[in-house]
């Protein structure tokens, strides 16, 4: 029997083979997902943008960029980075990562680094409201988080983060770390994958918030349940960011625990 294969036409791919940043990639069916099942067919889109492929990468490395290797096999501290991996992650035997949950129907990178991208991302309530922004690279409702900088410990990078990008200084506030998992990040492929430490601030009353760096606005929206929160982001003509729909829960189910 012919081996099936399952492609995405959504987008078209680039002469050079490469398709869109946001292409969704081939169809991964839930038998398949696990890179212990064989798949000989398997043929995920490479989703590289010009700025990270193989050419661009010898003339200029982008600020962003930690990883300078245009492939991962050329990175030669695994064995380091696994022991520090937020979440566990194997290497094959080409020496690329694999993504904790599988195949993502994605290859390429669209990160700063090969395999786990630490990310921090601050939870602050106050009064059954939670502080969200607008990011300005997708356009929706999201916890104002982002990356930790090379040999940044967590904490540090949370309240880095959140004076970034909402103008809100807790440095003097200790949050509650609620977990650390990979989140469904937009840019995530097979071989880079972002992970995140959530951690929860919980404040008195709601403080003013500016937007800052990477968002485009910053405000307060209604925290009853998630339900409350999307319908209010929706009724206001916006989105909420669905990879930080498992984070924000996260927070809910705590508060929903304290007498």
């Amino acid at each position: 029997m012919n081996e099936p294969r399952y492609t995405a036409d959504v987008m078209a791919l680039d002469p050079d083979g490469y398709a869109p940043v946001d292409h969704p990639g081939v169809t991964v069916p839930e038998d398949r997902r696990c890179w212990s099942v064989s798949w000989p067919g398997y043929a995920p889109v490479n989703i590289t943008p010009p700025e990270l492929r193989p050419l661009a990468l010898t003339h200029h490395v982008p600020d962003w960029v930690i990883d300078r290797a245009a492939t991962p096999d050329r990175v030669h501290d695994w064995a380091e980075r696994k022991t520090n991996a937020l979440v566990p992650f194997a290497v094959d035997a080409r020496g690329w990562p694999l993504h904790p949950h599988g195949r993502t129907g994605r290859t390429g990178r669209n990160l700063g680094k090969w395999a786990e991208n630490a990310a921090a991302d601050p939870i602050v309530v106050a009064g059954g409201w939670v502080l969200l922004i607008t990011r300005d690279d997708i356009g929706v409702e999201a916890i104002p988080g982002g990356m930790v900088d090379p040999g940044e410990m967590v904490p540090a990078a949370l309240r880095r983060e959140l004076r970034e990008e909402t103008g809100v200084d807790l440095a003097d506030q200790q949050p509650i770390i609620l977990g650390r998992q990979v989140v469904n990040d937009w840019r995530n492929t097979d071989h880079a994958w972002v992970a995140s430490t959530s951690a929860l601030y919980q404040l008195p009353r709601q403080v003013t918030a500016t937007a800052g760096s990477d968002a485009a606005d910053a405000g307060w929206w209604p925290f009853g349940s998630l339900e409350q929160l999307e319908a209010a982001v929706t009724a206001a003509g916006r989105t909420l960011y669905a990879a930080h729909r498992p984070l924000l829960l996260r927070a809910l189910e705590y508060l929903n625990q304290q007498p």
